[in-house]
């Protein structure tokens, strides 16, 4: 263990930073079964809201860093697919 000054104050920053992230990242998990989980229940009002959401929170995560942007379109984008097959 480092025991420069910065060294510690970097170490004690990383340390905010991944308790904040393992957050986001465990928000984000959530509210992504929440969307599945009504998809499978076939409801379509309740899966647009968990759907629109979703997507607001993987913005989010995407513009703090937290998950790479691609990722977050990525899954919105395959999100989205699976509501709308619900119309057919």
């Amino acid at each position: 263990m480092a025991t420069h000054k910065q060294a510690l104050k970097r170490h004690r920053q990383s340390l905010r930073a991944r308790s904040r992230n393992r957050g986001i990242k465990t928000h984000v998990k959530n509210v992504i079964k929440d969307v599945n989980k009504a998809i499978e229940s076939k409801d379509k009002e309740q899966a647009n809201r968990e759907l629109k959401r979703a997507n607001s929170i993987l913005d989010k995560a995407a513009s703090k860093g937290v998950i790479h942007w691609r990722k977050a379109t990525r899954t919105m984008s395959r999100l989205n697919k699976a509501v709308n097959k619900l119309d057919q």
